[in-house]
């Protein structure tokens, strides 16, 4: 439980697990553990209760480069919300491995790196940098599910 004090000790909330919006269907698992691996499906923003939280569109015609660093950092809770739930303790996290961040981005928009570092951010307040440091990736595209402005995979490492 030391690893969700320090989450309520930062402010933060993991929200309920992902609904889908009417007319959508999740056909795919959020977290899917393997031996001592966990991979992660791309996350976005939810709020507390579950339900996506935006913003919506691309980053930087129609969602700051600010608010889009900051929906990173909310999508790291929502993959630490999922995660929990797949393996009932955080503190089961012996490495994060990689991170694979998604900006829906305008064409040219270049500071992807900026807008993911919310989440990595978050990664690294809350589990240090021996366990918390990871490779990443942040790339532009044209267009995300539901019109996201970022989505987040991972993959970890757990013990036992």
């Amino acid at each position: 439980m030391h690893i969700e004090r320090r989450i309520a000790e930062l402010g933060f909330v993991l929200p309920a697990q992902a609904e889908a919006p009417p007319g959508f269907q999740f056909s795919f698992e959020w977290v899917r553990v393997r031996g001592n691996r966990v991979y992660v499906s791309g996350h976005s923003p939810q709020h507390p209760d579950g339900t996506l939280a935006g913003p919506f569109g691309p980053v930087p015609s129609e969602v700051s480069l600010d608010a889009a660093t900051d929906a990173a950092r909310d999508t790291a809770l929502a993959v630490l919300a999922s995660v929990r739930r797949a393996i009932g303790d955080l503190d089961r996290i012996s490495a994060w491995l990689t991170v694979s961040g998604m900006v829906n981005a305008d064409h040219l928009f270049t500071q992807t790196t900026t807008a993911v570092n919310g989440f990595s951010d978050l990664i690294l307040q809350v589990f240090g940098p021996e366990i918390g440091g990871h490779a990443r990736t942040a790339i532009g595209v044209a267009a995300l599910p539901m019109n996201n402005a970022v989505v987040v995979s991972a993959e970890l490492e757990i013990d036992g």
